[in-house]
């Protein structure tokens, strides 16, 4: 299972997509008894939900930014239709963002396919939020973009009430991890262990009766317990017979991680890369973004200087230049990193191969991304050579 997760995962990266069939396909509920038992609804939480603030975009925005931006806030996105109430019946659940920016200010406009009004809400909140639009200077050009977030009830972190009473109980669990964000303050840059809580509830209990923690071995880890069982005491539970006991076990992700998930198990780090990787991605879309917006202030002092050959306007040339040297670093800086998760990647889906053959086709996958990768730094590398080039040279 996780390989054929990891497959789709990097298909993505590599630019695949859902198809229409998939998006009409309908999720099957609990058909025999084991199904009907099992306790599910406990899917990862990816910790960056915990770290919303609105972005500082570079001004003014461009596609190149505004993609950036809307990778940067998938993790938020994606939480909104980890609830049912944000999906319809269909499996497939697609996200539509289009943002236009003019002169008089801008608008996030979003749609899709099986997304309820709910949803819409939900995701009009969070690019509202995350995103502000200023706008573009007088007689600026209009700047139109569109990104698309996919969703699959099998495959990505979902909740679906009405299985069992376990189930359901873990539900409201994973629905509540957004707004327990304080018992996560201490892990901004690092994954959270994986934690294994043992649940009882009770007939006639309103919430649960008892919830213990597995010891977590660090200080760290039974902070963060301590703080989750006291959140979960208070979730609400109803049971039909005397009694049920069942495990829940965190699994926690952080898309904005700047270290190493060493403690996560291998096939579970691999997503966490692939989160990562998502977040490299949005930077260096951003950088070259920026990258843009200094090409085109520096060309417009250039032509300035070239029609008055105004020696006062010299100092101006060269701080445009820098900034325009600067920036193409900037690019050329996040499409490294981006690079250097993809080899994290690699290296870690040859791991899992020695173990099981069957990673062979993640590991060749993987390798196409790193030439993809490798083929867009080795352009802002060039582009930064001739930025550099470009710039007036100091008389001696």
């Amino acid at each position: 299972m996780m390989r054929r997760l990891a497959i789709a995962s990097v298909l993505l990266a590599a630019g695949g997509c859902a198809t229409q069939d998939q998006a009409q396909k309908k999720p099957q509920g609990p058909t025999t008894k084991e199904e009907r038992m099992r306790i599910t609804n406990q899917p990862p939480f990816d910790l960056a939900v915990c770290q919303s603030k609105p972005l500082a975009l570079p001004q003014p925005v461009n596609q190149g930014v505004l993609v950036g931006a809307m990778l940067s806030i998938r993790p938020e996105v994606m939480e909104c239709l980890v609830d049912p109430k944000s999906r319809g019946e269909a499996d497939t659940t697609r996200v539509i963002v289009k943002t236009t920016v003019n002169d008089q200010g801008g608008t996030h406009a979003v749609s899709g396919e099986n997304l309820t009004p709910e949803g819409t809400t939900c995701v009009q909140n969070v690019v509202n939020a995350r995103v502000p639009i200023t706008a573009l200077p007088k007689g600026a050009q209009p700047v139109e973009s569109e990104s698309s977030f996919i969703h699959e009830a099998t495959n990505s972190p979902s909740v679906k009430f009405g299985i069992n009473p376990g189930s359901d109980f873990s539900g409201n669990v994973r629905l509540a991890q957004s707004s327990w964000c304080e018992c996560y303050a201490g892990f901004g840059e690092k994954t959270a262990p994986i934690l294994k809580a043992n649940v009882e509830l009770a007939k006639g209990s309103a919430t649960a009766t008892n919830i213990t923690f597995d010891p977590t071995g660090t200080p760290e880890g039974d902070q963060l317990a301590a703080c989750l069982q006291a959140k979960m005491m208070a979730v609400p539970a109803q049971l039909d017979v005397d009694q049920l006991k069942f495990p829940y076990r965190f699994v926690h992700f952080n898309s904005r991680a700047t270290t190493p998930a060493a403690d996560l198990p291998p096939e579970l780090r691999f997503f966490q890369l692939e989160l990562e990787r998502n977040q490299r991605s949005a930077d260096a879309a951003v950088a070259f973004g920026a990258r843009a917006n200094a090409a085109e202030a520096y060309d417009a002092i250039v032509t300035r200087y070239q029609k008055t050959k105004d020696w006062k306007l010299v100092d101006e040339l060269k701080a445009k230049c820098k900034a325009l040297v600067d920036s193409a670093q900037g690019w050329v800086n996040a499409i490294d990193s981006q690079l250097k998760v993809d080899q994290a990647t690699l290296a870690l889906a040859q791991e899992l191969k020695a173990k099981d053959p069957a990673w062979a086709e993640v590991e060749t996958k993987t390798q196409v991304v790193i030439g993809n990768t490798e083929q867009d730094l080795n352009n802002a590398q060039k582009r930064l050579a001739a930025d550099q080039g470009a710039c007036p040279k100091e008389r001696k």
